[in-house]
């Protein structure tokens, strides 16, 4: 059965290689894979590199759509994705998460009458103005097969009208959701049992575990915003300084860019002459996993390491309004602070006074991507 395995952006190439990694290993017979890569992530350390750490097949197409305004990028990944559906005719696409690759691959599919099968559905943050947010919630109403890594998620699906209850033949109007649990968690269990060899990392960067913050700053409501993203780049400062607690800081090309063509070459000076705030370059997936285990706490607004940091048992500080990870914030260990420096700080103490948290198995036993191909074969094999 052909598979169209559908990616764009770094996080998506992560996840797909949980479901490339249960086809090599236990479904070869029955899938066959074929990787399209939107270009969304055009940069070589945020994407081509991937696939070889991650011993994943190349891509067979890339359509290298690169940056662009959210109406172009996503025009020109429909256009090529609709070449490719109707030149290779796959049994079914697969999508993760909520970028415009996803988007942009559920709409030609399911206008084109190739089944969707959506991972990471149900995920909600109920706030609209985000383009993550509109972008879940129409690729779900596209779909076929709905797999939701969160009990949350489901119940949100339920809530919009979703039924259980469905019975086969699953179609986009007869679909099929799932509790299932998240496929990163598959690749959390996997990867965190290779970076042994990598050891050297936190030398490499003058810090020790379990006593250094890490932090990771990407989305545009922090780097397009001179102001916000000087109020995170202060409290980081706050706490590698004032704390004196080190922060490593992967820094996104994006990230890099804004911070040199937005903020006050008298702020950016302090930020260069700051030893405790460590900006490294964008790490690889297997290095940034050892610096997940070995961080204290983690700050971010990737909604990807949000769910790492639970995985690793750390808490976490969301440099947002609002997440999708709902659980996370009701269970305590992470904290929704968005770009204000006092609250960023005010959870920075809270989580380094002692305080004991628990991380219950929200996501599942670590083989939702044995579980997905198994439910391909069952509905769609023909």
């Amino acid at each position: 059965m052909k598979v169209f395995n559908i990616v764009g952006a770094r996080p998506q190439i992560i996840k797909a290689s949980g479901i490339s990694r249960a086809i090599r290993n236990n479904f070869r017979d029955s899938l066959e894979e074929i990787i399209i890569h939107t270009g969304q992530h055009y940069d070589h350390g945020l994407s081509n590199v991937f696939f070889d750490e991650l011993e994943m097949p190349h891509p067979a197409y890339n359509l290298k759509v690169g940056s662009g305004s959210h109406a172009r990028q996503t025009a020109k990944m429909m256009t090529g994705i609709e070449e490719l559906l109707n030149k290779e005719k796959p049994e079914v696409i697969i999508v993760y998460g909520d970028t415009n690759s996803t988007i942009a691959a559920a709409l030609v599919a399911s206008k084109l009458h190739f089944p969707v099968v959506h991972i990471e559905a149900g995920l909600r943050s109920f706030n609209k103005s985000m383009p993550e947010e509109i972008n879940r919630i129409a690729t779900d109403h596209m779909s076929t097969l709905l797999f939701s890594p969160t009990i949350t998620g489901f119940k949100n699906l339920i809530n919009e009208g979703f039924r259980p209850e469905n019975s086969p033949p699953y179609t986009i109007d007869n679909p099929k959701i799932y509790h299932s649990g998240d496929i990163m968690y598959d690749n959390a269990l996997f990867f965190g049992n290779l970076v042994r060899e990598k050891n050297g990392l936190l030398e490499k960067y003058g810090v020790e575990s379990n006593e250094f913050v890490l932090a990771t700053i990407h989305r545009p409501s922090n780097t397009d915003d001179p102001v916000n993203l000087q109020a995170v780049f202060s409290s980081l400062m706050k706490i590698s300084g004032e704390k004196e607690m080190p922060v490593v800081l992967p820094l996104h090309p994006r990230t890099k860019a804004k911070l040199e063509k937005s903020l006050p070459k008298k702020f950016l000076k302090e930020i260069e002459n700051d030893k405790n705030l460590k900006i490294i370059p964008p790490a690889s997936f297997l290095e940034f996993i050892l610096l997940e285990k070995n961080a204290k706490l983690i700050i971010t607004d990737s909604g990807g390491v949000q769910k790492e940091s639970h995985f690793f048992e750390k808490p976490c500080i969301i440099l947002r309004e609002e997440t999708e990870w709902t659980e996370l914030v009701q269970n305590g260990t992470s904290y929704l602070a968005d770009s204000d420096t006092n609250e960023i700080i005010k959870a920075f103490e809270k989580f380094t006074n002692g305080n004991t948290f628990k991380f219950p198995k929200f996501y599942g036993d670590g083989k939702a991507a044995e579980f997905i191909c198994n439910e391909l074969i069952s509905n769609f094999n023909t």
